[in-house]
């Protein structure tokens, strides 16, 4: 068996959320996700406190195609550090915090939309 890292190659609303993981375009994921332009990627992060430049790095690759950066904090709304949401502005992009079940609602709804949205989303239980 072949073990890959988690990439979905387009753009898809989030169908579920929970149990520590989501679901997506008839696929379930365990863990957190990393949605941009480029597809839906599994994301190694598993709390806030590990926020970083690093830890956004794809999102920051293509910042060109981002406008707004919904980032699902868990359970509970958490604030971007200082230096990360500097970062963000200087690459023009809107980086919103929110618990992941908002962050989930409102990607469907932007993407929908057709807006120029990415989402960093914490998996919740």
């Amino acid at each position: 068996m072949e073990i890959r890292k988690a990439h979905f190659p387009g753009r898809a609303p989030i169908d579920a959320y929970g149990d520590g993981g989501f679901r997506f375009a008839n696929m379930s994921h365990l863990g957190s996700l990393l949605c941009v332009p480029s597809g839906i990627y599994g994301w190694n992060i598993g709390d806030p406190a590990e926020f970083s430049d690093e830890a956004f790095q794809r999102v920051f690759e293509e910042h060109s195609d981002i406008e707004v950066l919904l980032v699902g904090t868990g359970k509970d709304l958490r604030p971007l550090p200082a230096d990360l949401k500097f970062r963000f502005r200087e690459v023009e992009i809107l980086a919103d915090p929110m618990s992941t079940g908002a962050a989930v609602r409102t990607f469907n709804v932007l993407l929908s939309e057709d807006r120029a949205v990415a989402a960093a989303l914490l998996a919740v239980d």
